[in-house]
């Protein structure tokens, strides 16, 4: 049916549903900022980093995945686990981390908790909208429907965490507290790694075991998120 269509038609319709779920996401989070928005230029700005991130993250990446290929059997487990945690969890992540921490944190703006979750996000996304135009293109509209299940809320998740503890850094700091604010910057980076990175394994193993663990992380990440984003949009407090 999409081949009967003009060209650019079916682009457009691959790109809406590459980044749709993003944008739906974006939204649900900017509305659960109630105290105070956000400038929208500067949630703008930090979805082009997030892209910016994506295209460091594939650059890295493939430099990893080739190095661990010299020591690592291709395809065997401890090659998945590996590259699940170390390369790509840690390469993703910290792109993500590094444009978040540049662009946000001395903004006048970030002046309340739950900014560090939407900082977070919009970062997040913009890095999960580009990656997924390039899997939608790819792949098709079945892959759309996938990672809008489960890719995109799950770049979004591993977020939510990170600006969590993203936030308590920014009052440690204003606190003048320096093991607070050291503590909770690296417990945001490596809380996204390791959720991160779990998630990856377990879809790369190719086990019963594996997709069994899948499917459970990602039913509880989810309500946990939601529950987290819930909580911390009603109890929000300048940092």
């Amino acid at each position: 049916m999409l081949m009967q269509l003009p060209s650019i038609v079916v682009v457009v319709i691959y790109l809406l549903a590459a980044l749709l779920p993003a944008l739906f996401l974006m939204r649900y989070i900017y509305r659960k900022d109630t105290i105070e928005k956000e400038p929208k230029g500067m949630l703008v700005g930090l979805v082009f980093l997030g892209v910016a991130a994506a295209v460091v993250a594939v650059i890295l990446e493939t430099l990893g995945i080739n190095l661990l290929s010299l020591y690592l059997e291709e395809g065997s487990p401890a090659h998945t686990i590996v590259m699940a945690f170390l390369v790509v969890a840690v390469v993703e992540e910290g792109a993500k981390f590094v444009f978040l921490l540049w662009r946000t944190w001395r903004d006048p703006n970030f002046n309340f908790r739950f900014d560090g979750i939407v900082y977070a996000v919009f970062v997040s996304l913009g890095f999960a909208a580009f990656e997924n135009i390039s899997y939608v293109m790819g792949y098709g509209l079945v892959t759309a429907v996938a990672r809008a299940l489960l890719a995109i809320p799950a770049h979004m998740g591993f977020a939510v965490f990170m600006g969590y503890f993203y936030a308590r850094a920014k009052r440690c700091h204003d606190e003048g507290n320096v093991a607070g604010r050291r503590r909770n910057l690296w417990a945001g980076f490596l809380v996204a790694v390791l959720l991160h990175g779990f998630y990856d394994a377990c879809a790369l193993m190719g086990t019963l075991l594996s997709l069994l663990l899948f499917l459970a992380f990602v039913i509880a990440m989810y309500i946990i998120v939601i529950r987290l984003v819930k909580k911390e949009s009603q109890t929000d407090t300048p940092v």
